[in-house]
């Protein structure tokens, strides 16, 4: 590949591993620990990570247990769960904190497939503003550089194809996790 290239497929690529952190993010009625990543725990004064504060594990399909290292930490990741968007209630017995997930609602369940439509196409629009800008420096380097026009044609179709595939795997990506939601 073009080195020319090569930094807009990794830009393309980069926006794809974030939509796939996105998406560990959504639960679809099953546990998933990576609905923990993005909530921070007041630890000594640091917003840490649950994970680096606690054993976290799925012991059912539907529940995650949360053992934290040190006794005082419960009360503090029970309340990042409670002000966070999780929507559900911890449950501890002074040691293990417990989440139990309920089982999702057709109208919630119609809820998150919206959300992941909605932030497949915000990733779609991510990959075409990359094209764009891949566009614009190959009509500046036809002002600046001795290339010829049929070279930055072809360097604007192969970020066309770039594109495309990336475009395709978004839309992947959305119909697989719009499928894992609405299965019952």
């Amino acid at each position: 590949m073009d080195e020319r290239l090569s930094i807009y497929d990794e830009k393309m690529s980069k926006t794809m591993n974030n939509l796939s952190e996105e998406f560990g993010g959504i639960r679809a009625g099953r546990a998933n620990p990576h609905v923990l990543d993005k909530l921070r725990v007041d630890y000594y004064g640091t917003p840490t990570p649950i994970q680096q504060v606690a054993n976290v594990n799925v012991p059912e399909p539907r529940m995650i247990q949360i053992q934290p290292w040190e006794a005082s930490m419960v009360k503090a990741i029970e309340k990042a769960i409670l002000t966070s968007d999780l929507g559900i209630n911890p449950t501890n017995d002074g040691k293990l904190i417990r989440l139990v997930f309920p089982e999702l609602t057709e109208e919630r369940r119609k809820e998150l497939a919206k959300d992941v439509k909605k932030k497949g196409e915000n990733a779609k629009v991510a990959i075409r503003n990359i094209r764009r800008d891949g566009n614009d420096a190959f009509k500046k380097l036809s002002k600046s550089e001795d290339i010829s026009e049929d070279e930055i044609k072809d360097l604007e179709d192969a970020l066309q194809k770039l594109t495309d595939k990336y475009i395709a795997s978004v839309d992947k990506a959305v119909e697989e996790k719009t499928k894992e939601i609405l299965t019952v």
